[in-house]
């Protein structure tokens, strides 16, 4: 880890300065800089803690993405009570939303602030932040910023709520790394130098935080030009478990190349349900949906809770929607600021992962392989390839369970599910008797004891190759089995 730059106190007035003052509001969406500053590199050198090796021993760790309509917040809460807290929502609401979410979820210190970029649909709530946790809470630790201004009202009053409170103000670039504990959180960009004309969206800070075989990565709102530099000087430190889709859900950002070298086996959006700017575009979701990866969206899931042990990520939401990229237009607007708690609705597993973070488990055979211990629960036959068209013949495509046990099995409530996250849940009193089986259509009909439909109206288990999951109504994923 090379050194960072720090910016004392007494310098942040020399920022402030270049920063200039905006006479209008400032403009959430303009993605060139208006005005640059190497202030931050000419400050004194320092070197804050390091961080130190990853752990999963000490409990969970929980990524809150927080819904606040067309801007972005992430509160990442370490098994110890460390807190990140990334972005602050948007200025039209100083960040109200956010501010609520932390006092609810009783949060009385932010260790690390971390700024994405100075776009003030990300640090809205940055000077209200400060200003609350400086004088009514447990302080703020220290604040990480790309090091590149801008000139709206916003981004003044942040640099003027961590001069009055004293606050340490790192700029943080490619290389650097945030002292999180018990998980690893390596910056991957911005560049050093910058690039793209040192325009603000694409010197986004990008965090890679890993913990345990899980990770997620944070881009802010990298874009082509970012994203390009990710892939060339970064790919193999890409690999996540979860992505939060760059810029909102842009056409401009998670392109096809950098879907591939991250390959996440979820993704997060933030955006609101009717944004000016059309964010999620449909370019991004079918990018999404053509690697049948899950995704959520605030503007329609609510508050998203992410909680990994390790090896596992339950993944909790206010309100149930679709996850499949095309079908989230189909769901209702969910408010921000609603209070409704998070209801757990899948989880993810990545014991199997290829590698520490990884984001796809792995196959090792060109037949069907279990993942977990043998269960009474098997998957003896899955029918993916029905005569004829697949969306024409539903009930001809279907996956058939056996009960190899030598007692009863209640599967009343349990769900079937692909890895897009499809979900059929099996209907009260359909209980399996030993050595029975019971196959389960695609389609619609009549349940009977030794058949049930899933209902869908369109296929659900890949030609070429899916997995089949089933989870108890404890939430427990008592059979995952993939086959090509």
């Amino acid at each position: 880890m090379r050194p960072k730059r720090a910016l004392l106190v007494l310098l942040i007035a020399c920022l402030v300065v270049l920063a200039g003052c905006a006479s209008s509001g400032p403009n959430p969406t303009q993605t060139s800089t208006t005005t640059s500053t190497d202030t931050l590199s000419s400050a004194t050198t320092h070197s804050p803690p390091t961080s130190s090796t990853t752990t999963s021993s000490a409990g969970s760790l929980k990524v809150h993405y927080i819904n606040v309509g067309q801007s972005a917040s992430t509160l990442i809460v370490s098994p110890t009570g460390e807190t990140m807290l990334i972005d602050s929502g948007d200025w039209r609401n100083d960040g109200e939303y956010v501010l609520q979410y932390l006092k609810q979820h009783n949060i009385s210190r932010i260790d690390y602030l971390v700024t994405s970029h100075a776009d003030a649909d990300h640090i809205g709530g940055h000077a209200a932040i400060i200003n609350y946790y400086e004088t009514k809470a447990n302080g703020i630790g220290a604040v990480y910023d790309p090091g590149i201004a801008s000139s709206s009202n916003t981004y003044q009053r942040y640099l003027d709520a961590v001069k009055q409170h004293n606050v340490t103000l790192y700029k943080t670039q490619e290389g650097d790394r945030i002292p999180f504990e018990c998980a690893t959180v390596n910056v991957l960009g911005p560049p050093d130098p910058y690039i793209a004309n040192k325009e603000r969206n694409e010197n986004s800070i990008v965090l890679k935080v890993t913990y345990g075989q899980t990770s997620f990565l944070l881009p802010g709102d990298a874009a082509e030009h970012e994203e390009q530099y990710l892939i060339e000087h970064h790919r193999s430190a890409l690999n996540s478990t979860v992505l939060y889709a760059g810029h909102h859900g842009s056409r401009s950002s998670s392109s096809d190349a950098f879907l591939d070298a991250v390959t996440p086996q979820a993704v997060v959006i933030s955006s609101a349900y009717d944004s000016q700017y059309g964010h999620p575009h449909e370019e991004m979701l079918d990018r999404l949906a053509a690697r049948n990866i899950p995704t959520y969206w605030t503007a329609v899931h609510g508050n998203i809770v992410l909680e990994s042990t390790g090896t596992q990520i339950t993944v909790k939401t206010q309100a149930k929607a679709p996850t499949d990229p095309h079908s989230l237009r189909s769901a209702s607007p969910f408010e921000p600021g609603t209070t409704t708690p998070v209801t757990e609705r899948t989880t993810i597993d990545v014991g199997g992962s290829s590698g520490p973070g990884g984001g796809s488990p792995t196959t090792t055979a060109p037949t069907m392989t279990t993942s977990q211990p043998a269960n009474a629960l098997q998957l003896t036959e899955v029918h993916a390839d029905a005569a004829g068209d697949d969306a024409d013949n539903l009930n001809d495509e279907y996956i058939v369970l056996k009960n190899t046990g030598n007692t009863p099995l209640d599967l009343s409530g349990w769900q079937i599910r692909d890895e897009a996250d499809h979900s059929y849940t099996v209907p009260n009193g359909v209980t399996l008797e030993p050595g029975a089986q019971i196959t389960i259509h695609t389609g619609s009909g009549e349940k009977t004891n030794t058949d049930l439909y899933w209902g869908s109206g369109q296929p659900i288990w890949n030609n070429g190759g899916d997995t089949v999951i089933v989870v108890d109504t404890e939430g427990t994923t008592v059979l995952r089995e993939t086959y090509q």
